[in-house]
């Protein structure tokens, strides 16, 4: 297990998609943890404060730039907007369902990031499994 603490970290102009209206800009902010090395949190900033944080697949994002991919609460696809390549994320939840246009130029910059600092098939040397089953069970690791 890697004992270095390796962060990724990107803030993205995004689209959210409103039907029958006019795109809104929207900023998201992607963050990329090594401790936690199969997931990417995406926090969209919606104005006064206000934020929504989705956790998700580090995979999803990356197979999204080419093909379409998830099921259920989280899929991604890869388009074109007026703005160039995105790649869509689609996100549900019993409070309602939103779709955003991520640019790819930017997502795939921080992806490459990411994949630097953890290569696939390497995200298991970053896991310490027993601190993990530790707090599953809410055992003290130390004894």
């Amino acid at each position: 297990m890697s004992s270095r603490p390796v962060t990724v970290s990107a803030d993205l102009q995004v689209a959210l998609v409103v039907p029958s209206a006019t795109s809104l800009p929207v900023r998201a902010s992607l963050a990329y943890d090594a401790m936690d090395p199969y997931a990417i949190r995406v926090t969209f900033h919606t104005g006064a404060g206000d934020a929504v944080m989705w956790t998700f697949a580090r995979q999803l994002l990356t197979d999204g730039v080419t093909a379409p991919t998830g099921q259920g609460d989280v899929r991604t696809w890869p388009a074109t907007s007026d703005r160039g390549p995105v790649v869509c994320l689609s996100l549900s939840s019993p409070s309602g369902s939103a779709l955003f246009e991520l640019p790819v130029p930017e997502l795939v910059e921080f992806l490459t990031m990411t994949y630097a600092a953890v290569p696939t098939g390497t995200e298991a040397d970053h896991v310490d499994v027993d601190a993990e089953l530790a707090e599953l069970l809410l055992i003290d690791p130390e004894g």
